[in-house]
């Protein structure tokens, strides 16, 4: 479709994202449907191709607000590498390096250095562990958080022939979750405590190649359970490692960041 929109792709680490630049106002009186534009432009092979459409808009209490549309048109309030992929956009354009931002979990904080993009994830909520899922015919033990949206993780012994985009299907559409579903992420610890990761995402409904709120989630799980430290080294499915920080005290996660590279990929129109 038509839409006489200017966007720019950027990508964090292998997710990849269309940001629509709305801070001036200049697409507020077209009553644009950014539900339907992220189903159409997002469509691998068949259009621009992205894990999401970021729209930046004007606030008063910040340097922007970001809004995060699913490839299947849902809003969802938190992504972590479109935050970063966002901040980075915001620091090209010259509104800061140091920057404040607004996003449906809270206002949050980024710094963007050399291309590296570390932003404040805020406080993780609804920690829950040792939950035991029935998939299919098997019993899952699984750990629940909230790093701005949900997510389920579970350890495994050899993540590169596990079948994620099965059975996180299952844990994603799990009643345990309804009725909003969760993302799902599956880790492996290395020798050298690196956390392995590969995630199936909610709203994309596929495996990515990578997930920061996942990262985050993984990370901090993983912490808890004794398996690795903080900061702690996440390596994505990409083959770029994320890092996160975070502090512990008896369980309470505080003061959680997240960083790693972005970058500008090109300029278009639709």
């Amino acid at each position: 479709m038509k839409y006489d929109v200017s966007f720019t792709k950027a990508v964090a680490s292998g997710n990849d994202f269309i940001i629509i630049d709305n801070k001036d106002g200049r697409y507020s009186g077209r009553d644009l449907d950014y539900s339907a534009m992220a189903v159409d432009l997002c469509r691998r092979n068949r259009s621009v191709g992205a894990d999401g459409i970021l729209v930046l808009e004007d606030t008063t209490d910040s340097d922007y607000r970001m809004r995060v549309i699913n490839p299947d048109g849902s809003e969802v309030t938190m992504c972590g590498n479109g935050a970063r992929c966002g901040a980075l956009y915001a620091a090209v354009k010259g509104w800061g390096e140091d920057l404040v931002f607004e996003t449906g979990a809270g206002i949050l904080r980024a710094s963007v250095k050399n291309g590296s993009v570390k932003i404040n994830m805020g406080d993780p909520s609804d920690i829950r562990l040792d939950i035991s899922l029935g998939v299919g015919k098997t019993m899952l033990n699984v750990a629940s958080i909230n790093t701005g949206v949900p997510h389920a993780v579970h350890v495994v012994e050899d993540l590169d022939n596990y079948p994620v985009r099965e059975i996180g299907r299952k844990i994603r559409e799990h009643q345990f979750f309804a009725p909003e579903g969760t993302n799902a992420d599956f880790v492996q610890v290395t020798e050298e405590k690196v956390i392995r990761l590969r995630t199936y995402e909610r709203g994309v409904e596929d495996e990515t190649l990578a997930c920061g709120t996942g990262a985050v989630a993984s990370a901090v799980i993983m912490g808890i359970l004794g398996y690795s430290g903080t900061p702690a080294e996440v390596l994505t499915k990409s083959g770029e490692t994320l890092m996160v920080h975070y502090g512990l005290f008896d369980k309470k996660v505080t003061d959680v960041y997240l960083e790693g590279s972005a970058d500008i990929v090109y300029e278009g129109r639709v």
